[in-house]
């Protein structure tokens, strides 16, 4: 697993900045996934994919400790489509 201060130690490395600076850097794209995803904008990062925000319906489910039916609400969720140099270089 990759976590966010492995992502900002490597591109301070690759750029000479600070790991803090780096750390600033990752913080920044992802409050601006967040912002955008909040606003109910799609976030295109051509190479990479695709963020949006989708609709899910509230739906019935079923309790599998109690066998109980029950509602789920409405709810939106963020969808990755990963873009096509994505899945190519996944499966090389």
């Amino acid at each position: 697993m990759t976590t966010t201060n492995e992502i900002a130690d490597k591109i301070a490395a690759e750029h000479n900045l600070t790991k803090a600076q780096g750390k600033a850097v990752v913080e920044a794209v992802f409050s601006a996934i967040t912002t955008a995803a909040t606003s109910g904008a799609e976030t295109s990062i051509p190479g990479f994919g695709k963020f949006k925000v989708k609709d899910t319906p509230e739906r019935e489910a079923r309790n599998p400790a109690t066998g109980a039916t029950i509602k789920v609400a409405a709810q939106k969720k963020v969808a990755f489509t990963p873009a096509k140099a994505l899945k190519d270089a996944l499966n090389k």
